[in-house]
């Protein structure tokens, strides 16, 4: 080539260095740069577009059930936040202040939402007078601030976006029907959408976000047996009602307190899907949130007629997906890795030889296969494609999910494999925290949670050998 445009850099072995690796795909997919502002991350064109169709999704879902979107402000008095007790506690160590507005000291000061429980419920406060009010289901797409130590992109930092619900209810029972089924709603999208298995469950008073009656969580393994909280859903009950004096008049001509609920995932997604499904060639991306679901990347493109038929089958395919041509003098093997390194599902080549079959070929990025359709099928073909690509990525998953999932039922079993491999260790739980820290000194992992599906038995304490009941996920996370 005339400019001697580089190849893709290399990206480090998942084996060899899962971290780097991790590491080398943000920044050479082009996802991230990074910023002069500590802990925080720059989001490039290709990583927001995923973000926004995130987003898409999502909010359809939401509005689907009721949800209404509404905006509140990022700055919370401190008075404010210390009306609940236990969740200031919980935030405390995160919180970021501002404590001057231009040269003047502010009298209190205010601090940048780390979440907004406490404004929503100044808010209901003000606007629920009647059980005709309610039920309150608002949601809102904002960024927060929590001041992590340790920071890594997308998984951990210090400002980051996200979606957070927060619902007023008349009751216990609706307020708990509200939270599992928005739990639902995630575990939905991540399955069906991301091609990610989660584990729905409760999560241990330990675990629990500050202030709530009960979190339930979906919890999903990377490729390298580590666990990610995918997205959590909880209870509060009636505390934050209680503390800001949220009560309704009720049919009865009583007055009662609300019962509440808040659920939230964030960006911290795409580096779900990023770890779950990406290998050493770089990304792969699930069709639904993928920017393009399909490349046209012509072949000797220097020849007559090959940059308008790849144009013509451009233009039929953006009907039914979303498509990207590139006609830029890089060369075809340099193309090529571009949109494997950036995870784009469908690659479509044509060149002189196919136009004259009329056919192209397409190759997935999932498994590299490739296939020589015709160019009259690409409309029935490409559809088929993109859905199978999720339901394999899917498969995948969960098959390395089952291969890292170990039930233990000794002490010394559980700790040797908490060494010496990686993945979810199934083990019964007493209850007590004080078995759940010890299980953490002595092996270094958290409880992920109480999967729905698995309670009911009994078993005997992983820790202190007490009766339990309590079947929990145990393992290392991000």
């Amino acid at each position: 080539m005339a400019n001697e445009k580089k190849m893709v850099e290399q990206i480090t072995s998942m084996d060899d260095d899962f971290a780097q690796w991790y590491t080398d795909i943000v920044k050479k997919a082009d996802l991230i740069d990074y910023s002069s502002v500590k802990g925080c991350m720059i989001i490039r064109p290709y990583g927001y577009a995923i973000w926004e169709n995130i987003q898409k999704l999502l909010d359809k879902r939401f509005k689907e059930t009721g949800v209404e979107n509404v905006y509140m402000p990022m700055f919370i008095p401190e008075s404010l936040l210390n009306k609940e007790k236990d969740h200031v506690k919980g935030f405390a160590p995160e919180v970021a202040w501002v404590t001057y507005g231009g040269s003047e000291k502010l009298s209190e000061r205010l601090c940048v939402r780390p979440t907004s429980e406490t404004l929503f419920c100044e808010h209901y406060a003000n606007i629920i007078r009647s059980y005709r009010d309610l039920p309150k289901i608002y949601n809102q797409w904002c960024s927060v601030v929590r001041w992590e130590k340790t920071t890594r992109p997308f998984l951990r930092s210090r400002e980051f976006l996200w979606q957070e619900g927060h619902t007023m209810h008349a009751t216990a029972e609706e307020a708990e029907n509200e939270a599992l089924l928005m739990l639902n709603v995630y575990a939905d999208f991540f399955e069906k959408e991301l091609g990610i298995p989660v584990i729905k469950g409760k999560k241990t008073d330990k675990e629990k976000f500050a202030g709530a009656k009960a979190t339930y969580t979906v919890e999903a393994l990377m490729h390298d047996g580590k666990a990610l909280q995918g997205g959590t859903s909880h209870n509060f009950g009636d505390g934050f009602a209680r503390a800001f004096g949220i009560q309704y008049l009720d049919k009865d001509n009583s007055l009662k307190y609300c019962s509440q609920t808040s659920w939230g995932v964030s960006t911290r997604i795409i580096g779900a899907i990023i770890m779950t499904h990406g290998d050493d060639r770089g990304l792969v991306l699930p069709p639904a949130i993928a920017p393009y679901q399909i490349v046209v990347v012509p072949c000797a493109q220097h020849k007559p007629g090959v940059i308008e038929k790849a144009t013509e089958v451009y233009d039929r395919i953006s009907k039914i997906s979303r498509a990207k041509i590139d006609i830029s003098d890089n060369s075809p093997g340099w193309k090529y890795a571009e949109y494997e390194m950036k995870g784009v599902p469908l690659r479509l080549e044509i060149g002189p030889r196919d136009i004259e079959a009329n056919q192209c070929v397409l190759v997935r990025r999932d498994n590299g296969e490739k296939l020589t359709v015709s160019l009259d099928e690409l409309e029935k073909i490409i559809p088929e494609m993109l859905a199978d690509i999720t339901k394999q990525l899917f498969s995948k998953a969960l098959e390395n999910r089952k291969n890292r999932t170990y039930t233990e039922t000794d002490l010394d079993s559980f700790i040797k494999t908490a060494k010496e491999k990686s993945g979810y260790i199934r083990a019964y739980w007493c209850g007590d925290t004080e078995c759940e820290l010890r299980l953490k000194e002595l092996a270094d992992v958290t409880s992920r949670c109480m999967p729905f599906d698995e309670q009911g038995g009994e078993g005997r304490c992983i820790c202190c050998g007490k009766k339990a009941d309590k079947l929990v996920y145990w393992g290392k996370a991000y």
